[in-house]
């Protein structure tokens, strides 16, 4: 093989090599929104946030790679697809029912929003937070919702970040109602003492967490600004 043969060979390969590159980099981006809330009697479901996610799948085409939508922590989803037919289930190990077998068809073309509903284990109603000294009392009721579910853990979380979650908790020692003493459909209080690094602060978040024992996630309040000073 003469080293002019060779050359031809190596130069081919590398043009191939960059033609494929630019081909695979002129693919155009998804530029549709799909939007939306998960929602319970069309109200916005509170959770941890990126924590429960949304799947979906793109029909017409051969390869079906799941797509992951993470949900914010008032509910709210939002992601870029490419327009086309979908099919969606509401992922297992939320503070829902999973529902695999009732999938979800819809369509996007554009923006495209949507409400996603879902039946959480139990809910959280009228919550109220109180600053008395470096005391914060919450006050909630605990709702059950799929009859035969059961409570693992009520919690207050408070942190300095609106994003406060069972990941994101500040305080040090864990704040549980006594699950023996709890009335469901009965207003519960429970007294968290600010610790030090938080008690300084101007303001921190508050949330009340309720968990199921079929659920590896909480379901929550919508976060609450208390004003410390």
């Amino acid at each position: 093989m003469t080293m002019k043969f060779k050359f031809l060979m190596i130069f081919s390969a590398v043009a191939s090599l960059l033609l494929a590159s630019c081909e695979y980099d002129n693919f155009d981006a998804p530029e549709s929104t799909f939007s939306g809330r998960v929602v319970y009697n069309e109200q916005p479901i509170a959770i941890r946030n990126n924590g429960p996610e949304l799947q979906l799948w793109q029909d017409g085409y051969p390869l079906k790679e799941v797509i992951r939508v993470y949900i914010d922590h008032n509910g709210n989803f939002s992601a870029k697809l490419f327009d086309g037919a979908y099919k969606m289930t509401r992922r297992a190990d939320a503070p829902w029912l999973q529902q695999p077998t009732d999938t979800i068809r819809f369509n996007v073309k554009g923006s495209t929003a949507m409400d996603v509903p879902v039946t959480p284990y139990f809910t959280v109603t009228g919550e109220s937070f109180q600053k008395s000294g470096n005391n914060i009392t919450a006050k909630f009721v605990v709702n059950k919702v799929v009859q035969t579910a059961n409570l693992d853990a009520v919690q207050l979380f408070l942190g300095s970040s609106i994003l406060t979650d069972q990941g994101r908790n500040e305080l040090p020692n864990p704040v549980s109602a006594n699950l023996g003493n709890l009335v469901l459909g009965q207003q519960t209080e429970l007294v968290g003492a600010l610790p030090d690094r938080l008690k300084n602060l101007d303001f921190i978040y508050a949330r009340v967490g309720v968990k199921s024992t079929s659920a590896g996630e909480y379901i929550y309040t919508p976060v609450q600004k208390i004003a410390l000073k």
